[in-house]
This record gives structure tokens, C-alpha cells and sequence, in this order.
């Protein structure tokens, strides 16, 4: 069962032995802020609005912003069973306390479910790949990612099937067609792999997790659930050091 602490708003990251070479992506040589999650992760969900004002804050001053998905439940593993329903309705209800994101518990009823965040990933992974490739605005990711938060948490929707993403993507402008394809590739595969990779790689052992990079050196901003303004002030007293 996944291990997330009420008090900090942290879900731990699960061990991963397999290692690669990567480096970040930066728009500016001397500062990145990256955030690391996973659409499936419920403290995730909580922190979306801070997200969303760090992005435009990045934007705003010219700090390069990216999402780097950490494969929380990867494979799943956890049964169906009453007991894991029970935590995740007691989860859900407490970070919809603290954080007054909405929750729907449709979900909870459902028969079967395999709580698998790996699609959800490479979905994120998919749209990355395609944005690079159409030199979309990069916006289009954290917009596609909150949008998979949404209908999973409050609409209660299965992330694993693949039609699950259809509207999200014509939502957002993206090619259902193209995208159902790549989603399936191996290339969409390898892409989140990587990326769970790079996520240990960064030290990163719970979720969310936001990164400030300066100069190639990599430190923590925050780590669990953090307010905007908080978040925003630390940043700011970074940035200006």
C-alpha cells in the first residue's frame, strides 16, 4: 500500500534499481524549477492550485518550469480490497479538508480497479513527446496533467484505458489519433521509464516535490503539500540570492 503522511502532504516513492544518464531540459543556463509527481498521487491533486501559480510565476520571470513523472504505483500492486478502498476514501477526505480540492468517491464503488499510475505517466509522457515535435506551447503539458487529475480524482474515470486521455487531448488541441498511437509506442514507454529514472536520479523519494536547479546544482524548494504564496516566497528569496 502506498505510504502518505497526513501531516507533511508526501507520498513516498518506491525503490527503482534500473539507472540511465539524463539531463534536465533548461530554457535558462543558470535557473530551472521542476516539479515531480504523478497524476495519481492524491497530495498531487491537493497541490494543483500552487502548480498552476508556480508555472505562471516561472513564466512571468523567465525560469524555465518542467514536469517530471515519478511512477508512484508503477505496475500497481495493491488488491481491490475493502481495506485499501477504505484508506483511500480516508485519504481523500483529508487532503480535501486541508487543501479544498474536490473529490468524487465514485471510483471506491467500482468492482475491480488497478490503481497502476504508470499510463497516467506515460500519458504525460506522450504529450511531452508531442509538443516537442509540434512546438507546442509547454504550458500544454501541466494543462493536460491537471485535466488527468481532475477526471480521476472528482469524475472518478479508469487512467488505465486508453480512451480514458480522447477528450483531454481535444481539449487541449492535441490529436486523439496521434496520440492514442505513441501512447502505445515503445518510444512513449521508454520516454516514462527515463523519467522515473531521473526522478531517483534527483534524490527524489516522495511526491510532490518541486526542485530549484542553479548553475546544474539541484536542491529542494518543497517537498510535500506547500501553499502558493509559501511556495512563491521561498522561491523569490532564491532566485533573489
Amino acid at each position: 500500500m502506498m505510504n502518505c503522511d497526513p501531516v507533511t502532504g508526501a507520498c513516498v516513492v518506491p525503490e527503482l534499481n534500473t539507472a540511465t544518464n539524463t539531463t534536465p531540459e533548461r530554457l535558462r543556463q543558470d535557473l530551472a524549477v521542476h516539479y515531480v509527481g504523478d497524476p495519481m498521487c492524491s497530495w498531487c491533486w491537493g497541490i494543483s492550485p500552487t502548480v498552476k501559480r508556480l508555472e505562471a510565476f516561472c513564466a512571468d520571470e523567465g525560469i524555465a518550469f518542467s514536469l517530471t513523472m515519478g511512477g508512484l504505483r508503477a505496475g500497481g500492486s495493491d488488491p481491490w480490497s475493502p481495506q485499501f478502498k477504505d484508506y483511500l476514501r480516508n485519504e481523500w477526505q483529508h487532503i480535501a479538508h486541508v487543501t479544498g480540492q474536490p473529490f468524487g468517491f465514485t471510483l471506491l464503488d467500482a468492482a475491480e480497479f488497478n490503481y497502476d499510475t504508470e499510463p497516467a505517466c506515460r500519458a504525460i509522457a506522450t504529450v511531452k513527446l508531442l509538443q516537442a515535435k509540434h512546438a507546442l506551447p509547454k504550458s500544454v503539458v501541466l494543462t493536460f496533467f491537471s485535466a488527468v487529475q481532475q477526471k480521476f480524482y472528482v469524475a472518478g474515470q479508469d487512467t488505465t484505458e486508453v480512451d480514458f486521455y480522447a477528450d483531454i487531448c481535444a481539449a487541449v488541441g492535441l490529436n486523439v489519433a496521434e496520440f492514442t498511437a505513441l501512447f502505445d509506442s515503445a518510444e512513449a514507454k521508454q520516454a516514462v521509464h527515463q523519467e522515473f529514472v531521473r526522478c531517483r536520479q534527483w534524490g527524489v523519494r516522495s511526491f510532490p516535490t518541486i526542485l530549484l536547479e542553479r548553475n546544474g546544482e539541484i536542491s529542494p524548494l518543497a517537498v510535500g503539500m506547500v501553499h502558493a504564496d509559501q511556495l512563491l516566497t521561498t522561491l523569490k528569496h532564491e532566485i533573489a540570492a
